[in-house]
């Protein structure tokens, strides 16, 4: 193989890393496995991919057992596994390409993920920043799941954490704006 072709998996597309490599500019054959990514992952024991798992999968071309996993949208996108990685890695922004990769081909996010995707942006596009107490609210009601968690209420209303009226920023006409831009965006896209 020369130098400027690209390999193809078994299927005859591009090797899941060359995909990556070509979306993120980042190398996945340079991470050696050190586990220094997922050791400071504060979703590490809530996903069954860690950031080291998900770099292994890519250069093994496991592109369907990534695309197909619910721990490429549980990542918070907190660049912890980029910082501490000595060889320069960024699984952050490998899953984050895998996600786009699993929009584009018509996947459907995990229920719970899209609920509270949806719930988050109506947050912003309400206000034009986070409504904690909204966005629980809506989140509750998109899933069905109104009871689960519901102890850890009480704590975070004494501890302040937990107000019960949203506040709009000053630019909340600006942000409606912006959203209505990105809907017809997507809507000719489409």
């Amino acid at each position: 193989m020369s130098v400027h072709e690209t390999a193809k998996s078994p299927h005859g597309r591009a090797a899941l890393a060359d995909e990556i490599r070509s979306r993120t500019g980042g190398n996945a054959a340079k991470c050696y496995q050190c586990g220094k990514c997922s050791a400071g992952c504060p979703m590490a024991a809530e996903t069954a991919l860690r950031p080291h798992d998900v770099m292994r999968l890519v250069g093994l071309d496991r592109r369907e057992a990534l695309l197909a996993s619910e721990s490429i949208w549980l990542c918070l996108t907190c660049e912890s596994c980029a910082a501490r990685c000595p060889n320069g890695c960024d699984p952050a922004r490998t899953i984050d390409a895998l996600r786009e990769m699993a929009v584009a081909r018509g996947g459907e996010l995990p229920r719970n993920i899209a609920a509270f995707h949806r719930s988050f942006l109506d947050q912003i596009r309400l206000t034009g920043r986070m409504f904690e107490l909204g966005l629980m609210v809506e989140y509750k009601l998109r899933t069905g799941e109104l009871l689960q968690d519901v102890g850890a209420a009480p704590g975070t209303i004494a501890r302040g954490k937990l107000g019960f009226v949203p506040h709009a920023i000053r630019g909340v006409g600006e942000v409606r704006r912006i959203f209505k831009a990105c809907e017809a965006a997507a809507r000719e896209d489409a």
